[in-house]
């Protein structure tokens, strides 16, 4: 009989921490829904953006991201975003893949353009912006200090040639002797 209580306690004190844990993660989720409208977006690449992430205007969260999806006629990514029924972006807008830092979550930052016309509900964002993808960024100068070690040595400076600076005046320096 005691057993049993013991076993029965250990299964509700689970229940519980399940329960708790639960709680917890639909706090912290970034899954809200958006009183608005929706609009499309096709990216070439959408590196690290989640359906649930923000989409910000100015810093400032003005929706959400909805669905996200591959055209498999394209290629491209196709996102769904979730406004907020006061924002109204001109049909000159960008959409662009960024992120909070280095390592920081990814988001969709929304430029506003200048155009009088406004992208309607269920409307198309044309002009997008893929994120800079960091890794093939600090390879390509990495390989390109590689091929030309000496390159920052030998490149001439301002008018007064390699690793001399330029006379007062601005005429180039004499060669030396």
């Amino acid at each position: 009989m005691g057993r049993n209580l013991v076993e029965t306690l250990m299964g509700a004190i689970v229940l519980v921490v399940a329960g708790v844990f639960l709680s917890f993660a639909y706090s912290v989720t970034n899954v809200r829904t958006v009183n608005g409208y929706e609009v499309t977006a096709r990216f070439e690449r959408i590196d690290g953006l989640n359906v649930g992430a923000d989409v910000r205007l100015s810093g400032i969260r003005v929706g959400s991201v909805i669905d996200a999806r591959l055209d498999p006629e394209t290629y491209l990514a196709v996102i769904r975003l979730g406004l907020e029924r006061n924002v109204r972006l001109p049909t000159d807008s960008v959409a662009q893949v960024a992120s909070e830092g280095l390592l920081g979550a990814s988001f969709v930052a929304l430029v506003p353009g200048g155009d009088d016309a406004i992208i309607q509900p269920g409307g198309v964002i044309r002009h997008t912006q893929a994120p800079v993808n960091i890794v093939q960024l600090l390879g390509r100068i990495i390989f390109a200090a590689a091929e030309n070690p000496n390159a920052s040595r030998d490149a001439p400076s301002e008018l007064g040639g390699p690793g001399r600076p330029a006379p007062a005046g601005g005429a180039p320096a004499a060669p030396p002797r």
